[in-house]
């Protein structure tokens, strides 16, 4: 299970329901994907086929978000706000 925490534009940004407990996001495109740590800081953990202006934009829209995201994976995982 890999629930979507929303969309911008053409990039998803979800979760797996098994994964490991530090908190991150994935984000898939039809160009590739990356996958961002929350926690400590907001830092790109990896990616493949995007290129760094992408990368950078999706930073830019985890880091202005990241509250939502943690929200969304304490709910999920843990059943709280």
């Amino acid at each position: 299970m890999s629930p979507t925490i929303f969309r911008e534009g053409k990039y998803r940004f979800f979760f797996f329901s098994r994964e490991e407990e530090r908190i991150h996001v994935h984000v898939v495109s039809p160009e590739g994907e990356a996958k961002f740590w929350i926690e400590p800081t907001v830092s790109l953990s990896d990616y493949v086929g995007l290129n760094k202006r992408q990368l950078m934009r999706l930073q830019k829209i985890v880091e202005e978000r990241q509250d939502a995201i943690r929200s969304a994976w304490k709910k999920h995982f843990l059943g709280s706000n």
